[in-house]
């Protein structure tokens, strides 16, 4: 009797744990901040008036600041010539949406990367010096060009995005995967090494191209990459879970959708949207207290951007797709909870230039967090109604 009446408590106790452990992690309580559509587009100029501020004469963002233990700002050290070229997208992107003030900077932003762009009469690239030119710089230089003519109707770059296209077409290989780096010397890709967030950005660049200039053929070379992205990259790069959680695809996906997308390529968008919907439930049952032992640290805010990106595109890929409808609303729901918590996050207030409308991290804050968020704000909040 008493062997059985502890082998009853064992298991009650074995039970009571179990419970526990599931309450603090897959069974937590979800929080997600509620946002108005005008809340979210606050927070979003917010990041544009951090990035834009910030700027230097020369068209360089403010890269990365700390917060000192006296509470003031420290500049490190460090740039990256990709992360530059998102960042002046992202401006363009909230000046497409309308706020016409943040021209300036972008423009800034932009004539920075022309200053250091190689050029031939086929090819532009970008690079600082004799390095190895980036194809992500010039893919993000692309998407930049391409808003700046949607949002001002100015076509004077034209021969300059033409030139992009060639250059991003030459780091194509035969099954649709990209090369990374150009070499100035040789003036040839570097053989054999690729990058998985140049490969989507590259395809983003061609698809814009085509839906700009369509007589051009673009689309050939962007079909081709989104294959190979949804069939054979994540076994190449060795990634693992599948599959890999790419925003720059479904910004690609969404500017492909009326092209007549496979079910091939709708299966990996409700893959995509399955990944980054779990990164999101996942994050926002970080509440403190226990839940701390199970949690990982905190994603970096151009992390937790990043999938308000990928939902964004993915929910208006929903819009438009109707292999995707059952997914809009299950998306929104994603996509308004991860906005409501960097909304909710963003530093304001301080009367510091280097802190307000930035997100820290850590105690860190790295331009492409306010990139990433910008963008990803805006979409939340244009999935509102007004």
């Amino acid at each position: 009797m008493k062997v059985r009446y502890r082998r009853i408590v064992v298991w009650g106790i074995i039970w009571l744990l179990t419970f526990g452990c599931l309450r603090a992690t897959l069974l937590a309580a979800e929080i997600c901040p509620p946002s108005t559509r005008d809340e979210l587009n606050g927070a979003a100029e917010n990041a544009a008036i951090w990035i834009s501020e910030n700027q230097l004469d020369n068209g360089r963002y403010l890269y990365e600041v700390a917060i000192s233990e006296t509470g003031e700002p420290v500049i490190l050290g460090g740039y990256n010539l990709v992360r530059h070229a998102g960042t002046t997208m992202s401006l363009y992107q909230i000046i497409e949406a309308g706020e016409s003030e943040y021209l300036v900077a972008a423009d800034k932003g932009l004539q920075f990367l022309l200053d250091r762009s190689i050029e031939t009469n086929e090819i532009l690239a970008v690079a600082e010096g004799t390095a190895d030119a980036k194809l992500g710089t010039a893919s993000l230089l692309t998407i930049s060009l391409v808003k700046r003519r949607s949002a001002t109707g100015d076509a004077r770059y034209d021969d300059l995005l033409i030139k992009l296209g060639n250059f991003i077409v030459e780091m194509q290989r035969d099954d649709g995967s990209m090369l990374n780096f150009w070499d100035q010397e040789t003036n040839s890709p570097v053989p054999n090494v690729t990058s998985l967030f140049a490969t989507g950005e590259a395809l983003w660049a061609l698809a814009s191209l085509h839906n700009l200039f369509p007589e051009k053929g673009w689309d050939k070379a962007a079909f081709l990459t989104l294959d190979y992205i949804t069939s054979q990259r994540d076994e190449d790069e060795s990634v693992w879970p599948r599959p890999w959680a790419d925003q720059w695809a479904a910004y690609s996906l969404n500017e492909m959708s009326h092209w007549g997308l496979s079910d091939n390529h709708i299966d990996y968008a409700k893959k995509l949207s399955s990944q980054f919907g779990v990164a999101v439930r996942w994050e926002s049952q970080r509440n403190g207290g226990i839940d701390g032992l199970v949690h990982s640290p905190e994603p970096i805010a151009a992390g937790q951007g990043t999938w308000l990106e990928a939902i964004g595109m993915l929910y208006k890929l929903s819009e438009e797709d109707s292999r995707m409808e059952h997914l809009r609303e299950p998306l929104r729901d994603r996509l308004l909870c991860a906005a409501g918590r960097m909304r909710v996050k963003q530093v304001l207030d301080t009367g510091v230039t280097e802190f307000d409308g930035g997100w820290f991290i850590g105690g860190i804050s790295r331009v492409d967090g306010q990139q990433h968020a910008l963008s990803g704000l805006m979409f939340a909040a244009s999935s509102l109604e007004e």
